[in-house]
């Protein structure tokens, strides 16, 4: 595959490792947002950052006690709708809300429950072709999914949902024409880096088995869907907060 330029770190600190325990190892992954059906009929609303996808099967780590993995526990149909850099607001607004009424006592300070998530996000929805809960409109791709396993992780905190995707949507904006790929220098997920919302950077290089080759001749244009990277700037407590962006608890699928 090709390879990225050599580390911009400075030459001293290269071969320099610290021992940590960070609090978190949100090492920078993509937000999805799920849409679940309530056991009234409603539908909830929630960001996630742990989600990855293989073959045609997304896992999906989740709050044991979220609304999220309650309701998929009885009820397995999904969507998984990824929105674009420049949504980071709208899950930023979903971050301290849940479905669940009363708010579980382990859920972090300040968490609240909201019914209509939708709306609290400042989002719409739209149906879906084949499982009955609604994609997030606005989202460049949505997934509707069905959950086909569901269990605890080794620690009892969280589950692992299974999930195997039946429908893709994709915006044509972001899709090359004449194809069922993806163009990915049109498209750039959300990426939720330690508590961060970032966007992806110009293109390093690709794989070798990629679909979509171009002549490579230095960094592509921006993506098409993306936003600038959320700027950071320091807390008084010597933590790193993105601009308007709070450094509470991470999407976790209220």
């Amino acid at each position: 595959m090709n390879t990225a330029p050599p580390s911009t770190l400075p030459a001293q600190t290269a071969a320099t490792h610290l021992e940590i325990e960070p609090s978190i190892l949100y090492f920078g992954t993509p937000v999805v947002l799920l849409s679940t059906e309530n056991q009234d009929g409603s539908f909830n609303l929630a960001p996630i950052s742990s989600a990855w996808a293989l073959g045609k099967t997304v896992v999906i780590g989740l709050g044991r006690e979220g609304q999220t993995a309650y309701n998929l526990g009885s009820r397995p149909d999904l969507v998984i709708s990824l929105p674009a850099p420049d949504q980071w607001p709208a899950v930023e607004r979903l971050a301290p809300l849940t479905g669940r009424n009363p708010v579980p006592s382990s859920k972090p300070k300040g968490c609240r429950f909201e019914p209509d998530k939708f709306a609290a996000a400042g989002m719409t929805s739209e149906p879906s072709h084949l499982v009955r809960p609604p994609r997030a409109a606005g989202c460049p791709i949505q997934l509707e999914a069905r959950a086909e396993r569901v269990r605890q992780d080794v620690s009892g905190e969280f589950v692992i949902v299974e999930a195997v995707v039946c429908k893709v949507h994709a915006d044509s904006r972001i899709v090359v024409p004449g194809t069922d790929h993806i163009d990915p220098a049109a498209w750039s997920p959300l990426i939720y880096n330690f508590r961060h919302y970032f966007g992806l950077g110009p293109e390093l290089g690709h794989s070798y088995r990629t679909q979509t080759p171009r002549n490579f001749e230095g960094p592509a244009a921006e993506p098409a869907l993306a936003a600038r990277p959320v700027r950071s700037r320091p807390r008084g407590d010597g933590q790193q907060v993105g601009r308007g962006v709070p450094a509470g608890e991470p999407p976790s699928a209220n």
